[in-house]
C-alpha cells in the first residue's frame, strides 16, 4: 500500500473509531394490565450492553416514550454518552400514553395533569414490574421521571406525588401557563422536598415566561436545579439537543 493508501486507511479508521458506539438494546412492546387506571398500557425497555453483568443500575422514566424514541432519538444519545464513558449504563423505560389497541387514542391529556391513579400506576404497579426483571437499584437517587410537554408538568408532580420514590425530575417544556403557575404555588408553598432537577425551556412560544418564573421559585427553594434555555419553539428541534444535558444532570460519570 503506497502513502496515500496508508493515509486514506488511517483516516477512514480514525473516524470510525470516533463515530461508532457500542449498542444498547430496546424492547419491543411489553404490555402491563393495570388494576389502578384499569386497562392496559404498554412500555419499551432499554437496556445498555452486557447488562448481565451489571447491577443496581440506575433507572429513568420516560412518558411519552414513543416519542423520545423516535422524534428524540433518545436511545442513540444514550448508546454514544455510555460508549464515550460520559454516563453511567442506565435503564430507560419508554412508557407509551397511547392505547396499544388502538394507536390513534392517546390517553396523555388527562394522564399526565397530575393525575394521582397515574402516579399510583407508577409506584404500585410500573416500579416493581421493572424490578422484578431488571437489574435496577431501589434507591429514589437512582430513579428519575421524565417528560416533555404534559409530560414535563407531570413530572413536576411526581416531584410532589411521589418523590418518596422518584429522586430526580426531569422537565422539557412544561405546559401550559395556567398549569405550570398552579405548581409554581405548590412548590413555593412546601417546604423544599430531596429532589434533583432539569428544566428547560425555549423561546416566548414554548411558555419562557411562565417557565422563569417557575425556575426562580425552585432557585429561591434552594433546590439542585440544572436549567436550560434554547430558541426554538414547542416542538422537538428544542427537545431534542437536550436530552444529553438531561441524561448527564442525573447520570454523570463526572
Amino acid at each position: 500500500m503506497n502513502k496515500i493508501g496508508s493515509y486514506i486507511f488511517i483516516m477512514i479508521n480514525a473516524f470510525w473509531a470516533a463515530n461508532s458506539f457500542a449498542n444498547g438494546n430496546l424492547s419491543d412492546n411489553i404490555r402491563i394490565n393495570s388494576e389502578v387506571l384499569g386497562y392496559t398500557l404498554q412500555y419499551r425497555v432499554y437496556t445498555p450492553e452486557k447488562m448481565n453483568k451489571l447491577s443496581d443500575l440506575p433507572s429513568i422514566y420516560v412518558t411519552d416514550g414513543n416519542g423520545y424514541i423516535t422524534e428524540g432519538r433518545m436511545v442513540e444519545v444514550m448508546d454514544k454518552l455510555i460508549s464515550d464513558g460520559k454516563m453511567k449504563p442506565v435503564i430507560a423505560i419508554f412508557v407509551d400514553s397511547r392505547n396499544p389497541d388502538n394507536l390513534d387514542e392517546n390517553r396523555r391529556n388527562y394522564q399526565l395533569l397530575c393525575n394521582e391513579h397515574y402516579a399510583q400506576f407508577f409506584v404500585s404497579e410500573l416500579i416493581k414490574e421493572i424490578e422484578s426483571n431488571y437489574p435496577v437499584s431501589k434507591n429514589r437517587n437512582n430513579r428519575i421521571i421524565q417528560g416533555v410537554s404534559f409530560g414535563g408538568l407531570n413530572a413536576a408532580c411526581f416531584g410532589l406525588m411521589a418523590y418518596n420514590y422518584f429522586g430526580g425530575i426531569s422537565m422539557h417544556s412544561p405546559a401550559n401557563s395556567n398549569f405550570l403557575s398552579e405548581l409554581k404555588s405548590d412548590y413555593e408553598n412546601i417546604e423544599r422536598l430531596p429532589l434533583k432537577m432539569f428544566l428547560s425551556f425555549g423561546n416566548e412560544q414554548d411558555n419562557r415566561r411562565a417557565g422563569r418564573q417557575f425556575k426562580n421559585v425552585l432557585v429561591k427553594k434552594n433546590y439542585d436545579l440544572t436549567y436550560k434555555e434554547v430558541r426554538e419553539g414547542h416542538n422537538w428541534r428544542n427537545w431534542r439537543p437536550l436530552i444529553d444535558d438531561a441524561l448527564l444532570t442525573f447520570f454523570s460519570n463526572d
